[in-house]
């Protein structure tokens, strides 16, 4: 019988990136997802100052950009009726641009760099419940492909699932924190509309933004909340729907569309409050959006994924390898991701409530401007990610 030290659930930014880290450090992983390799997923594509500087620290960098993804250097931020203050992007810490990359490529890159430090990777797999041995210690995952179920077996089981993680649920994973509020996005691909950097347009209680990304593609998102978004579809086409609410956040930005060309359909998001569950237990711990998910309007679903990945590949390592005993190296990852989420999650969770206008929202966005220097700043003091062969004591099983 086959025993990997972990096997990861989910295959997206937070459980590649897990995968990954681990197989670099010499531990045997399995990583299960339920797509297809590279399919496309909701996103808010965007990444942050830390995100970019994570995949640079990992190597992963020069691939996004070799993909195509166009490099960001100026955000804009408008603000009802006020001039727009827009803001060059400052070279630190090896990051001189901001990166949207498609989850078409980013996903792909992650996935592959996992497999290349030797992550047994399975795509088709549904995990349809967690094995635990006689002490009821979680020791392992039952997966289902192609009509066939298979058991198997591992020290630990990363839950990477998303906000609906079987693993979270099967584990028991109790939810300590819910926000209050919840945001409704709708998003499309235009050509056509150039580079002009990220934009995001509030305006009394609407938000839109443009974001390119690649093939020469922008996506571009309306949010309010889902009441008001519900009200703005009634009697119109998603389209006219979509274009009603640019039109609130953004009006002089309605008449890029009209020369702008629509490649596919609209894709949405309903919206849920946000979350924060107990991430480990013995035997199992949850990453990325499993774990702790806040409201996609401040756009930091894909940073931070990168970033827990880094604590929680750090913990399990250390666990691994014997230099800090499971429990204390599994409590240190949630308190020291949850400090670091704390402020961004309060001040996304209050920017989905959509009370405010142009001039209320901004010392919101300053809070999640302050959580962002937080993070980077965390990570700059971090050693070099973890080379082969990382564990100090070697692994039974």
């Amino acid at each position: 019988m086959k025993t990997y030290d972990v096997i990861v659930v989910g295959g997206r930014v937070a459980g590649a990136s897990t995968a990954m880290l681990l197989a670099r450090a010499g531990a045997r992983v399995a990583l299960l997802d339920r797509s297809a390799y590279g399919a496309d997923t909701l996103s808010t594509h965007g990444l942050m100052r830390a995100g970019v500087l994570q995949l640079s620290r990992w190597g992963l960098l020069e691939q996004v950009v070799a993909a195509g993804t166009p490099p960001i250097r100026t955000t804009t931020f408008l603000y009802g009726d006020q001039e727009p203050v827009r803001i060059s992007i400052r070279p630190s810490a090896g990051v001189d641009a901001l990166y949207a990359p498609r989850r078409t490529v980013l996903d792909r890159v992650l996935v592959d760099a996992a497999a290349g430090a030797g992550v047994e990777v399975r795509h088709g797999q549904r995990v349809t419940g967690l094995l635990r041995d006689r002490d009821g210690r979680v020791s392992g995952v039952r997966s289902r492909a192609h009509g066939v179920t298979r058991d198997l077996h591992a020290r630990f089981v990363v839950g990477a699932d998303g906000i609906a993680s079987s693993v979270a649920r099967e584990a028991g994973a109790t939810v300590l924190r819910e926000g209050h509020w919840a945001s409704a996005v709708q998003y499309a691909y235009y050509g056509g509309l150039g580079d002009h950097g990220y934009q995001w347009a509030y305006r009394d209680g609407v938000a839109a933004g443009l974001i390119p990304t690649n093939d020469g593609l922008t996506c571009v998102f309306v949010a309010s909340s889902p009441l008001r978004m519900r009200t703005m579809r009634m009697g119109r086409s998603a389209e006219e729907a979509f274009e009603a609410v640019l039109g609130l956040a953004a009006p002089g930005h309605v008449h890029l569309l009209g020369s702008a060309t629509r490649a596919g359909g609209f894709h949405g998001w309903g919206g849920r409050r946000g979350f924060v569950r107990r991430s480990w237990g013995p035997g199992w711990a949850l990453v990325g959006d499993a774990g702790h998910f806040k409201d996609p309007i401040s756009t930091h679903g894909m940073t931070d994924a990168l970033r827990d990945a880094d604590l929680l590949a750090s913990a399990l390592t250390d666990s691994l390898g014997g230099t800090r005993p499971e429990a204390k190296a599994l409590e240190d990852y949630q308190s020291r991701r949850d400090l670091l989420s704390a402020q961004l999650f309060e001040a996304s969770d209050e920017i989905a409530g959509f009370e405010w206008d142009g001039l209320g929202v901004q010392p919101l966005l300053r809070r999640v401007s302050a959580a962002m220097i937080d993070d980077v700043e965390m990570l700059e003091a971090l050693p070099p990610a973890p080379g082969r062969g990382a564990l100090t004591a070697p692994v039974q099983g």
